[in-house]
């Protein structure tokens, strides 16, 4: 018999919602066109190296932005605090990532875009490499993860429905480069005890 998962699990000193390991998730690029990083009311969220390792890729990913981006980034940096105190990319016509750039229809992320091309070291904030999942830090350097829903991603639930690919084993490689190979082993061991 399988155990009932509790709505909150803790994971190698990561506290995660049970929602990561039951819902299903897979990005639909060809359904959504990277509507994510052009909807929203803030840019995505950074940390300070973060800031550091996008700033030494402007040179590389400049010529893909556009003029409005590249107007925001020169009078208020690559980055800013939003409403809640909290470090986002900059963001055009409030709403779009600074770091947009446009292929035909489809958006793409012109930091991804320069690191698959060998131009940059650095791929793109953790924070949209984990989407859907979110990350919280508590005092006392606590970490929470939790499943974000966006009615945008709605296909992408639909998607991962149809592979059974839960959302943690969808992010496998984004959860591995943010807490590492033993982090993540434990998470899907945890995972097994609940039959998922």
């Amino acid at each position: 018999m399988v155990n009932q998962i509790p709505p909150i699990l803790e994971v190698g000193g990561i506290l995660i919602s049970s929602d990561i390991l039951t819902e299903h998730f897979c990005c639909d690029y060809e359904k959504c066109r990277g509507i994510c990083c052009v909807e929203g009311d803030a840019g995505a969220p950074v940390t300070l190296d973060e800031i550091d390792a996008i700033e030494d890729s402007l040179d590389a990913v400049w010529p893909d932005l556009s003029a409005s981006a590249q107007s925001v980034i020169d009078q208020q940096g690559v980055a800013y605090s939003d409403r809640d105190g909290d470090l986002v990319t900059s963001i055009v016509h409030g709403k779009d990532c600074v770091f947009t750039c446009y292929d035909g229809d489809n958006c793409l992320c012109a930091l991804e875009k320069a690191f698959r091309c060998g131009k940059t070291r650095f791929q793109k904030p953790i924070s949209c490499a984990l989407y859907p999942i979110r990350e919280k830090h508590f005092d006392g350097g606590l970490i929470g993860l939790n499943y974000h829903r966006w009615a945008v991603c709605a296909d992408a639930v639909e998607k991962g429905k149809v592979l059974d690919l839960p959302v943690y084993r969808f992010l496998r490689e984004p959860l591995i480069r943010r807490f590492g190979q033993q982090w993540y082993d434990e998470l899907c061991e945890v995972a097994s005890l609940f039959g998922l």
